[in-house]
């Protein structure tokens, strides 16, 4: 679930529940690289305190280096071995028992 409200929310000062029904927002993975020219680091920084404070499970990785909209084509940037990490998230929280096929 991405909202595209984090760039305006990161300008002005936090509130306690940016908005209503946070507490629903199901668990959340982040994955960003700081060189993704789209979509600044902050947003996602900014989602990620808003999540945390709405008391969401979620569980945020930067890296410096991957661009934006990498998906699962590999190269040879760290950021493309995002797939292991989403596992371990899913087996952490009780999501999946097993390995991801």
């Amino acid at each position: 679930m991405y909202r595209r409200w984090p760039a305006a929310v990161w300008r002005t000062p936090r509130q306690e529940s940016p908005t209503p029904g946070w507490p629903h927002t199901p668990p959340t993975f982040l994955l960003q690289a700081e060189t993704d020219s789209v979509d600044n680091v902050n947003q996602s920084l900014v989602y990620y305190i808003a999540l945390k404070d709405a008391g969401v499970p979620t569980e945020m990785h930067l890296y410096a280096d991957g661009g934006h909209a990498f998906g699962l084509r590999r190269t040879k940037d760290p950021i493309t071995q995002w797939l292991q990490l989403v596992e371990t998230w899913l087996k952490t929280i009780g999501m999946i028992s097993g390995g991801i096929p």
